[in-house]
């Protein structure tokens, strides 16, 4: 340690804080065996490192030291992980909260304070629903289920663990269970069946009480005939519920409520729901009440057992959908007598709240969608049949005031048509998605990042309802190619621990017997056959693991899907012939090319794409010490490609199919390390050429748009990637928000069918790794690299990220020939910064001291810095 200026401390005292448990604060109802914990270190200073923990868990918070620790005392254990580290102790027991805390030694073995406690609990575990059963009957609209009970002393704790299938809008006492919507989350119901813990304490009461719920059919139980053909998955069957009560007393007593034939079970006021088409509510139909104690049921009949989906009951983990903004019109126009458009200015997920006076029997239609033609609202679907698309239908009780919004539905819209009302009509957006953390926050000078920036993080949230989809407004279904190229932005936008560790399982669920993954995960069983075998879309699962590796260090999540990763890869790899795999998609909708995949010869792209999958499962092999060839099977995978592709002697990859030079075709190999290294400059020279000769336009699709950039700037021609990044004429980003964009589109022409689709937005990758210059290369942010090189066309940048370790942020301002650079590195974590200078005497570190003496590399001073803040000043970037 070398020596400190007067009041700076060597990194310590050391504390932990945000303490998480399987990624999350305070999970309620855990159903992880071993439940792994993690936390920040943090330290006034620079160099400060973990050279050790101790972990303490308890059954209450009182219990929380070393002396009294009834649950398990990790002892101090050597070691600098603060993340995936698996509870240790007895078995746990269903239903049961426990208490933990941490404290850390320094790398002067000083011991830090002990963490403010966190506590995690518990849920059914192997303990299960015991006699609960799963009922429902036939109705003829979305069924009420209720049931009365008792209570009588003075409630310590009270659980309702419960699971309605497709959606459950669970009640106690006329009260909401909980603010999630859309619950519980999409699965493939014949592998596995998501239940909800809620804390229903301060619900029950002493005396009668009412636990109610009103299901909705969701993916379950969808009736329209539609192309992916969800009406007839193997599950497919009318809604259900399983719900265990569990209310425990003050005096150590405990009772429950289950759901079998004691229940009651009616047809609601929601007549239709459908995920497609939209909800139809007869508020005429509504029964006050229903859900409280005192109102009488005689009418309703005895609920009916009905047999329970095959798949296996888990407590639900990842974030639940929640209604996150609500959103007034920023226009409304008459388009005709009693016909209105609503304008909200945003593209967006989620329904409309309607408040209406009218009397009995008004339909008062809502129609959604996410552009105008005419004046009238488009919302056609020729994926689904009928003529009704996104539309709900309200009918007036005639009672006054009415205020309602849908439940079991979702819609993919920035207008609503409302028509059946004389009166200008009130109404509401509710945008509604999964709600995961933001973990990051970009500015720059140049406003169109700043632009793309948050319309990609809009349509990405506005594509996760429990997993990634495309499209709200049109498939709402979970692409796996889309996942594959939006994953990296994806996973360094926002929190997507929980969710991408859930839909992985989806994955794995969705596995055929054969090895082969399906185009869409979750499946009804179409995806397999139907536009399939497509390389470059499941082998989003390698690709995947590993970055959920890079991103949060989860070697758990590695070895759990290991066989079934390596099934799938030999599936894959079984059907090589003569070193290329056929694919039938490949990049997806370039410039000029409609509803169609792309002109050149898909066996390029699917051939480059399970290259990178099996070198990232060789990858994932090493490090759960799995042996395996994947690395042979890459280079014979390259070899084909190179063969068959690969002119030599020009310095490019093209195919018989090309229609011209396809961008793709050469961004991809240089992206993956395909390409012979004595040709890379030629090829990246050809790749940057073709960009300019188009006057700075791509031609890419789907899987090339998020490497273009990227590789332009890796090899040298970041000026030309920024003219691309900053082009406003067609095709571009700049094309699409010149026409009032707000979010990504599908297509690059303005007739889009879909615009809330972001698998062509992955130029935000690109600005956050060589705009503002941030680059996570190691497992967990353990090693980061911070070199701004696309510094054209803007003079400053600042990007900040909340990861596993801790902030890391960036942030650069350029004054004529002078720069100022800032960088936070966290604790645990290394960074290798990059300085724009002519030559390393121009370059001012602060503090100096701490840093590595620098080297000098093509026109960049490195430094390699440990935790801190550090600034570096170049005056001649």
């Amino acid at each position: 340690m070398p020596d400190l200026p007067d009041g700076w401390t060597p990194g310590g005292p050391l504390n932990a804080g945000m303490l998480k448990t399987e990624y999350a604060v305070r999970p309620l109802g855990t159903d992880v065996a071993q439940p792994r914990l993690s936390w920040i270190a943090t330290a006034p200073g620079y160099g400060a490192t973990q050279t050790a923990y101790r972990i303490l868990v308890a059954s209450t918070p009182e219990l929380l030291t070393p002396e009294s620790a009834d649950v398990w005392d990790s002892g101090k254990v050597s070691s600098a992980r603060t993340f995936g580290i698996e509870y240790d102790g007895p078995p746990m027991t269903a239903r049961t909260r426990y208490h933990w805390t941490v404290q850390l030694w320094d790398g002067l073995d000083r011991e830090g304070e002990w963490a403010t406690p966190e506590w995690f609990e518990t849920g059914l575990l192997n303990e299960g629903f015991g006699p609960a059963r799963w009922i429902g009957g036939q109705v003829e609209s979305a069924p009420l289920l209720r049931k009365a009970f008792a209570v009588n002393g003075a409630v310590r704790r009270a659980r309702l663990y419960a699971s309605g299938l497709g959606y459950a809008d669970l009640r106690l006492n006329g009260q909401a269970v909980s603010d999630a919507v859309l619950d519980p989350g999409f699965t493939d119901y014949d592998h596995t069946v998501l239940y909800v813990t809620h804390d229903v304490t301060e619900l029950v009461r002493t005396g009668d009480n009412v636990v109610g719920a009103e299901l909705g059919r969701g993916f379950f139980g969808l009736t329209s005939p539609n192309s992916w053909r969800w009406h007839e998955a193997p599950w497919t069957a009318e809604p259900r519920l399983i719900a265990r009560l569990v209310v425990e007393y003050d005096d150590g007593r405990t009772t429950e409520v289950v759901s079998d034939e004691s229940w009651r079970i009616t047809g609601g006021p929601t007549l239709s729901d459908n995920l497609y088409t939209g909800e139809t509510y007869d508020a005429r139909r509504a029964l006050p009440g229903w859900d409280a104690a005192g109102f009488n049921d005689s009418a309703w009949s005895a609920a009916a057992v009905v047999d329970a989906p095959k798949g296996q009951l888990q407590g639900q983990a990842h974030e639940p959908i929640r209604v996150v903004e609500t959103v007034a019109p920023v226009e409304l126009t008459e388009v005709q007598p009693g016909v209105w458009v609503a304008d909200f200015g945003q593209t967006t997920a989620g329904w409309t709240r309607l408040t209406v006076t009218a009397p009995a029997g008004t339909v008062v239609g809502l129609t959604h969608g996410e552009t105008v033609a005419d004046g009238n609202v488009v919302a056609v679907n020729r994926h689904v049949e009928g003529d009704r698309i996104q539309r709900d239908e309200y009918i007036a009780a005639g009672n006054g005031v009415e205020e309602w919004e849908p439940r079991f539905s979702y819609k993919g819209f920035r207008y609503v048509q409302i028509d059946g009302l004389t009166e200008r009509p009130d109404v509401l957006m509710r945008v509604a998605h999964s709600d995961v953390a933001t973990v990051t926050r970009f500015t720059s000078a140049q406003a169109p990042y700043e632009q793309f920036d948050q319309a990609m993080r809009r349509t990405i949230l506005n594509n996760l309802h429990g997993i990634p989809t495309d499209t709200p407004f049109m498939e709402k279904n979970g692409w796996t190619g889309d996942a594959q190229v939006g994953g990296p932005t994806m996973l360094a936008t926002l929190d997507m621990a929980r969710s991408f560790t859930k839909w992985l399982g989806d994955i794995r669920d969705s596995q055929a017997e054969s090895g082969q993954l399906p185009v869409i995960v979750p499946s009804s069983g179409w995806g397999f056959t139907d536009l399939s075998p497509a390389t470059e879309w499941p082998t989003v699962y390698p690709f995947l693991l590993r970055e959920m590796h890079r991103a949060y260090g989860d070697e758990r999540l590695l070895r759990e899907h290991w066989n079934s990763l390596t099934r799938y890869l030999a599936w894959e790899l079984d059907r090589v012939d003569d070193g290329l795999s056929v694919s039938v998609l490949g990049d997806w909708l370039p410039p000029g090319y409609g509803r169609g995949p792309a002109p050149e010869d898909r066996r390029l792209t699917g051939t480059a794409y399970l290259y990178r999958a099996v070198l990232m499962a060789a990858e994932i092999g090493d490090l759960i010490g799995k042996p395996n060839d994947y690395r042979k099977a890459a280079a014979e995978l390259a070899d084909g490609l190179n063969r068959a592709f690969l002119d030599r002697e020009a310095g490019l990859y093209r195919s018989a199919d090309d229609p011209d030079y396809r961008q793709t075709s050469n961004a991809v190999p240089l992206a993956f390390g395909i390409v012979p290294d004595e040709l890379v400059p030629r090829v990246a020279a050809n790749l940057a050429a073709d960009v300019e000769a188009r006057g700075f336009h791509l031609n890419t699709g789907c899987l090339g748009v998020g490497e273009l950039l990227p590789v332009l700037t890796a090899h040298g021609y970041g000026g030309a990637a920024t003219k691309v990044a900053l082009q406003r004429s067609y095709p571009s980003w700049g094309y699409w928000f010149d026409l009032g964009a707000d979010t990504m589109w599908e297509k690059w022409e303005e007739d889009s069918r879909s615009r809330n689709h972001y698998f062509q937005g992955t130029v935000v990758q690109w600005i956050y790794e060589n705009v503002a210059g941030l680059r996570n290369v190691d497992a967990g942010w353990e090693r980061i690299v911070v070199r701004p090189d696309a510094r054209d066309e803007t003079t400053s940048s600042s990007i900040h990220t909340d990861t596993i370790r801790g902030r890391v942020s960036v942030t650069w301002r350029q004054v004529s020939r002078v720069l100022s650079l800032e960088v936070q590195v966290p604790i645990g974590t290394t960074a290798e910064v990059h300085v724009p200078s002519a030559a390393p005497a121009d370059v001012t570190a602060v503090p100096g001291q701490f840093a590595s003496e620098p080297s000098y590399q093509d026109g960049y001073t490195v430094y390699t810095v440990p935790a801190g803040h550090w600034s570096f000043t170049s005056r001649s970037a």
